[in-house]
């Protein structure tokens, strides 16, 4: 904890699970042992040492959204992320700016104060113990012989009003001077001794001094330390029968008007005349509980753990116009994966929410984002966009989404996302003889920013021409491969397209999509491949060809050149899986100076990297003119389409 908001997340956290555990203490007060009410506060124990929000997951009640809401309502800022690290009051960041860095201080200064109050109790305590005489008539040895318990030292100390261990690792049995200390007193307390319970009263200290202003926690704390008490008279009258247990309630009896306060590392039969009423009462009802009862025990414990300890991650945001509601939901709600946060930039844009944009926005554009969210922004409003009036009416919402040419870069991805638009854009014109759409273009970055992916745009919108075919889409950028072979220049164009699918693949050829977000989305790639042969001979020697073919197959690092496969005769094409593949095209006395020869591609679940080269054979006119290799063009970074 480093701040105001981040103590605040990591107290309420603690508050929810300690509050469903006294609802659940209290249905089962009577029905299951001291042992299990007082170890099931390790459940709590376990929340107050877990940073809230562990491994991205929430107990019970989603707290970052609630802690998220309140500061940005009182603070008016949206591009921070409440963040716990440690369960512990760390040095703040920076000099107090804000009343909400000076009530941090506060509570941190209260408590290291508190803390620094116990230990100096418990040195003022041990060093008294110093002055205390040793107890030479061996009373708590037999008694400890007798019970099979450890011993440790023990001294008679003046003004003492009942008997304690004080200390962990070098325990002190103290007992009150002037009076003899009964047998089962001295049972109780090597008992404390055995199970090492002074211990357990320092972490109960130790959290107390955590969440000082914290009420509900500081009684829990109290309950805990009783519930102590309680399972080591649980303990003792196991080990008493008849007569010997009554003696031990009315010992109980003469201590209810005792004024001592515990110090921590100690133990003590006295904690106050309410709670030895209560221990009375218990040892009235006592009982042995059957073996069977363990089992229940840990069963109702492993319940009640499971939804505080693990907890459950938000998948969906909050239906709500509220933006410091939504705006909180959507910063605390992370995209997990790569693919989940390009995912959610895809359809902010096909939705145009501004709570879609936030899902995957670095924390310096929630501010801005903030200004930009409206009332209408459950069907839309695209105001976190610029030139959003040259095409957000023009849009084909049912069309999906693409990322281009997926590829690694650093510690992110980088891709193309590429949606459809209706109609060309204002300006524009529609070449239908060479494209079919027009496609409105972005170049965007995944990172991570913490915990979570966030996309980072590498350029403007641009409205681009493109045409979907077998052997994808020669309007946009692709990696290309080329080799010269006497009048032809054969050429491959290979490009990726990636999207995360659910519910039906969100694809060019969909008629419905998805719109919702998949924060742990993962891609689904294909890749397809065109093979192309530019003529770059003399006009006169055109006629001379009258078919063009060709094999090939991609090739990565490592891999060996097989032998292909010749085709001649007749057009045609076939392909296999992995890309290898032929095309044959008979040419027309008119045939262009491009010659498109095949297209073809595949899917696979993973990341596909482009090929380092291919290997090709080329046929003219039914015969093998040449075995290639083709290797990338210009650098083999992507190529944008030719005209």
């Amino acid at each position: 904890m480093t701040d105001f908001w981040s103590f605040l997340l990591q107290t309420l956290t603690a508050s929810g699970a300690a509050a469903v555990l006294l609802v659940v203490k209290a249905m089962f007060r009577d029905k299951l042992s001291p042992r299990w009410q007082f170890a099931v506060w390790g459940i709590l124990a376990v929340m107050l040492l877990l940073p809230a929000g562990f491994l991205g997951r929430y107990s019970l009640v989603n707290w970052p959204i609630i802690v998220e809401v309140l500061k940005s309502a009182l603070t008016g800022r949206f591009g921070t992320l409440t963040k716990v690290t440690a369960p512990v009051p760390l040095p703040p960041l920076g000099p107090p700016e804000t009343v909400w860095d000076c009530l941090y201080l506060i509570y941190a200064a209260g408590a290291v104060l508190l803390l620094a109050r116990y230990l100096a109790a418990y040195i003022r305590l041990r060093l008294a113990l110093r002055r205390g005489r040793p107890v030479l008539d061996g009373r708590v040895r037999e008694a400890a012989a007798r019970y099979g318990l450890p011993v440790c030292a023990a001294v008679k100390v003046e003004g003492l009003p009942s008997a304690f261990v004080c200390g962990v690792l070098r325990p002190v049995l103290a007992l009150p001077a002037g009076r003899e200390t009964d047998e089962k007193v001295l049972l109780h307390e090597l008992l404390h001794l055995k199970y090492h319970d002074a211990a357990w009263g320092l972490v109960i200290c130790f959290f107390r001094c955590l969440h000082w202003c914290n009420p509900l926690l500081w009684q829990c704390a109290n309950l805990a330390g009783n519930d102590l008490e309680s399972l080591c008279d649980q303990r003792v009258l196991e080990r008493l029968e008849g007569e010997d247990r009554r003696d031990y309630g009315r010992i109980l009896l003469d201590m209810a008007n005792e004024k001592y306060a515990r110090a921590p590392g100690t133990s003590s039969m006295a904690n106050g005349g309410r709670n030895i009423r209560r221990r009375i009462q218990a040892i009235a009802r006592f009982k042995r509980y059957p073996a069977g009862m363990a089992l229940v025990s840990v069963c109702v414990a492993l319940v009640l753990a499971c939804p505080m300890v693990v907890g459950a991650r938000a998948e969906a945001l909050p239906d709500s116009e509220n933006r410091y509601v939504v705006l909180a939901a959507a910063r605390t709600t992370r995209c997990t994966t790569y693919a989940g946060a390009f995912d959610a930039y895809a359809k902010a844009m096909l939705t145009g929410r501004t709570d879609y944009r936030a899902l995957c926005a670095p924390l310096a554009e929630q501010d801005t984002l903030a200004q930009c969210y409206g009332r209408d922004n459950v069907e839309g409003d695209w105001n976190w966009l610029p030139a959003e009036g040259l095409w957000r009416d023009n849009l084909d919402r049912f069309s999906g989404y693409q990322i281009y040419n997926l590829a690694q870069s650093g510690d992110g991805w980088e891709g193309l996302l590429a949606l459809t638009l209706n109609s060309a854009p204002p300006g524009e014109t529609w070449d239908s003889g060479v494209y079919d759409r027009w496609m409105l273009t972005q170049r965007l970055r995944a990172e991570k920013e913490g915990d979570r992916w966030v996309i980072v745009p590498q350029g403007e919108l641009r409205a681009m021409q493109g045409d979907i075919r077998d052997g994808g889409n020669i309007g946009l950028p692709a990696w290309e491969y080329t080799a010269p072979a006497g009048d032809f220049t054969l050429r491959v164009r290979w490009q990726t397209t990636s999207a995360v699918e659910s519910g039906g693949a969100p694809n060019w050829f969909s008629v419905s999509v998805n719109t919702a977000p998949i924060l742990n989305g993962e891609f689904t790639n294909y890749f397809d491949q065109i093979i192309m042969a530019d003529y770059t001979g003399a006009a006169e020697d055109k006629a001379g060809y009258e078919s063009i073919g060709v094999s090939y197959v991609p090739l990565w690092a490592g891999d060996e050149r097989p032998v292909l496969q010749g085709e001649g005769g007749m057009n045609g094409s076939g392909s296999s899986s992995d890309g290898e593949g032929w095309g044959q095209n008979i040419l027309d006395w008119d045939w262009g100076d491009t010659v498109f020869l095949v297209g073809d591609g595949g899917s696979r679940g993973d990341f596909i990297d482009p090929p380092e080269r291919y290997a090709a054979d080329l046929y003219l006119n039914g015969k093998k003119a040449a075995e290639l290799t083709l290797l990338p063009s210009e650098g083999g970074g992507l190529v944008e389409p030719r005209a």
